[in-house]
């Protein structure tokens, strides 16, 4: 076996922590058109928005205190369960809605889930055993008792509960508010996202929080304490002007793809592959927030993408100004600092090294793990009867389809036919797939649904070396 196929030393808690955010997003990703169609609604109808309109403006609070939560936790059952693990969740959801005062975006993400595990479990316990001619009669019942039951507890005791913990994270984060000192948060964010721990932020924290606050002023800052594209427009903007080789000729086009795509996953490398430059990340951050605390603006809804087309789109009325000037001022902090980071490293090639960069990065992870050798060292093993590649990532939407449709015009363009190449979130790679392509710090979550898989770890889905190696060997096959 290859280097390149090798298998990391455990990274589990990183890894687990990851597919965590992944769950998260692909219980949110699939619903958010309904949650921008809300923040649209709220946006134009409510007395300070755009078109003031008291009968359509009813449409606001049960949307966000119903539709939302119970798409959530449908889709999270469903998850879990199937079409039955959806219908429970549901049920469950309406007895953490009518039992709180707070939209609950957070219960319904966890009971939905717990509502499709409770009746996958039944369903294998009594698999089997449930005489000919009763199945329906079972399953109608089953989902029914267990619902109920699930309804009950879900209002006495679960919701509750929630919204008791609910209550102390917003306060905790309402005090930084309150004291200035919100634009800490970044000193967690940034380094988080960089590490693909940004939907367990996002999804899980900021977006249900923002969704609360916008739901009593029309608008949230929420939104925008992690999802501001402007510190890494200013980090790839400085490896532009300032980066070498491989970095300075792609940053261009990362921009591009970072700021008007929306996909942030796009500077990720270029952080990892020399990572004191997170403090320019770090300084754009909390210098976006303070911005956007001094004009006092926010979003309606969460950017989903972080393009700059979602910011301007979910601004509401009277906040364009202090939005822009948020962006501009974190992307200017960011190139700045990012600037000085890469023009004091002198004529060293660091961020063209990576063996060098995987080396420092384990600095910032924290984690006792030897990856991966140099790229410029790996190789793949023999490409033959390859019908299928995979390209994956946390959502499935992003980066890897990005990845996939790259590679794709590659292999069209050098000829090569016969080769499905697909993008999809990790665990919903198929399993007639016979190469999935990650980025490196997804390895490992990827081995533990795949074990068997070869699994290609990149540095980025686009214009990496080891891709290139593959299309070449895929060529010679």
């Amino acid at each position: 076996m290859s280097d390149i196929q090798a298998t990391v030393p455990t990274q589990s808690f990183r890894a687990k922590l990851q597919a965590f955010g992944g769950f998260l997003t692909n219980m949110v990703l699939p619903n958010i058109g309904a949650f921008i169609a809300w923040g649209i609604l709220t946006a134009l109808f409510i007395p300070t928005g755009w078109l003031p309109n008291e009968q359509l403006a009813e449409i606001v609070g049960p949307a966000i205190t119903y539709l939302l939560p119970l798409l959530l936790a449908y889709t999270g059952g469903k998850m879990v369960g199937g079409k039955r693990g959806a219908v429970m969740g549901a049920i469950g959801a309406i007895g953490l809605i009518v039992g709180s005062d707070i939209p609950m975006f957070l219960g319904a993400m966890i009971i939905g889930p717990l509502g499709g595990w409770v009746i996958k479990k039944f369903d294998e316990a009594i698999e089997g055993n449930v005489p000919a001619g009763f199945e329906m009669i079972v399953n109608n019942f089953s989902l029914g008792i267990l619902g109920f039951l699930l309804m009950v507890v879900s209002y006495l005791f679960i919701g509750p509960v929630i919204e008791a913990a609910n209550n102390v994270v917003k306060s905790m984060i309402q005090a930084l508010v309150d004291t200035g000192m919100l634009p800490l948060l970044s000193i967690i964010n940034e380094p988080a996202k960089v590490l693909f721990l940004n939907n367990v932020i996002d999804q899980g924290i900021y977006y249900p929080l923002g969704m609360q606050k916008a739901a009593e002023v029309g608008k949230s800052i929420y939104f925008t304490v992690a999802s501001n594209p402007g510190p890494g427009l200013g980090l790839l903007l400085a490896y532009t002007f300032f980066g070498k080789k491989t970095a300075k000729r792609t940053a261009p086009g990362a921009i591009i793809i970072h700021f008007f795509g929306g996909i942030h996953e796009l500077y990720f490398p270029y952080v990892l592959m020399n990572p004191l430059t997170i403090l320019g990340m770090i300084a754009g951050g909390m210098s976006g927030i303070a911005t956007f605390q001094i004009f006092n603006v926010g979003l309606v809804a969460g950017p989903s993408p972080g393009s700059i087309f979602a910011y301007l789109g979910l601004t509401p009325k009277g906040n364009f100004l202090g939005i822009i000037a948020g962006v501009i001022v974190a992307a200017a902090v960011s190139f700045v600092v990012t600037s000085a980071i890469l023009k004091l490293q002198g004529e060293s090639d660091e961020e063209d090294d990576f063996e060098n960069s995987v080396e420092k990065s384990k600095s910032m992870k924290s984690e006792g793990k030897q990856i991966l050798n140099s790229a410029s060292n790996t190789s793949v093993d023999s490409v033959e009867n390859v019908n299928k590649i995979a390209f994956a990532c946390d959502a499935g939407a992003g980066s890897s389809a990005m990845g996939a449709t790259t590679f794709r015009k590659k292999l069209e363009k050098q000829g090569i036919s016969g080769i499905e190449v697909k993008h999809y979130r990790i665990e919903d790679v198929p399993q007639d797939a016979d190469i999935i392509v990650v980025h490196k710090n997804l390895q490992e979550r990827a081995r533990l649904s795949h074990e068997d898989k070869r699994i290609i770890p990149i540095e980025n889905y686009i214009g990496d070396p080891i891709l290139d190696k593959l299309l070449s060997e895929l060529k010679e096959k």
